[in-house]
């Protein structure tokens, strides 16, 4: 069996937990390697691993499972390597909330004895797929989380002309518009007012950012339509991002989504699910004043 580590920043104090995971990992008689960047930070050993830097060479190494040392930016991070292959993904959480990397630092050696013992399910996460003329984001051109079109700076709002499969929907006067996957849902989009939705929703959320009009709401839409946007405003530059990555575009792009033709494989522990880890995160069900 075969595992591929992959981490942003190494940070002292999590070092303990990094330890504990390729300890593990050796004792089972799990083969691994590292991701390069992550591992030439780690300051505290001598000891050196096999590495990985690209997505190719992850390709050729066709690891059975990657695991992630962070917070949900990681693992939007580690899909940037691992794109189409769509392999499993344990996300250990050594960040702060943690929607996706959900398996505390606390049980890494029962994560890997339970999936040793094939003791989890595979969840498939949609993804947004973009289309720009002209054209942005290169290859990596999908989100698992969200894709959002923002003003820049102090600037005034925008006006986002938006189409659904080529039909006039709405002008949203506004600082931005976020398009969301039910991934995404608890994100950017639920901050700015959007709906909680369960992973398995084969859904696209629009949620406009601080919107001129109070009538304006977020729309929840099939994600078998195609959605396609144009852009004004007294700027003539605009913020685009998809997950973490950004771009600068301007009111000349023609910009699409749809949905992407390959998914995200998120690992979950026996026992685990969407809604203990809503409950865990978002303290629901528990009553402080008792």
């Amino acid at each position: 069996m075969k595992a591929f580590i992959y981490g942003q920043k190494w940070s002292l104090k999590y070092d303990v937990y990094i330890k504990q995971l390729f300890n593990k990992l050796s004792s089972s008689g799990i083969e691994y390697k590292v991701f390069k960047n992550f591992n030439d930070q780690i300051q505290s050993s001598n000891v050196r691993h096999d590495t990985l830097s690209t997505h190719e060479e992850l390709r050729a190494y066709r690891p059975d499972v990657v695991i992630t040392l962070g917070g949900d930016g990681t693992i939007l991070s580690a899909m940037t390597m691992i794109r189409e292959l769509e392999l499993p993904i344990m996300g250990l959480n050594l960040g702060r909330l943690g929607f996706l990397a959900s398996i505390e630092q606390e049980r890494i050696d029962e994560a890997i004895e339970m999936y040793l013992e094939g003791r989890f399910t595979i969840s498939k996460r949609s993804m947004l797929q973009i289309a720009s003329n002209p054209e942005i984001f290169g290859d990596i051109n999908y989100a698992l989380n969200d894709f959002t079109i923002l003003k820049r700076d102090n600037s005034s709002m925008i006006v986002l002309h938006t189409y659904i499969d080529g039909d006039f929907l709405n002008s949203y006067w506004a600082d931005g518009l976020i398009v969301s996957t039910p991934t995404g849902s608890t994100g950017y989009s639920l901050s700015c007012g959007g709906p909680i939705m369960f992973p398995s929703s084969d859904n696209f959320i629009l949620t406009p950012v601080a919107p001129h009009n109070l009538n304006v709401r977020p729309i929840v839409i099939s994600s078998n339509h195609e959605l396609s946007f144009k852009i004004e405003g007294r700027s003539e530059n605009f913020l685009c991002t998809m997950d973490s990555r950004y771009e600068v575009v301007t009111s000349e792009h023609d910009i699409k989504i749809k949905k992407n033709n390959f998914s995200t494989h998120l690992i979950s522990l026996e026992g685990d699910n969407f809604m203990t880890t809503l409950r865990s995160k978002l303290n629901w069900g528990i009553d402080k004043r008792n």
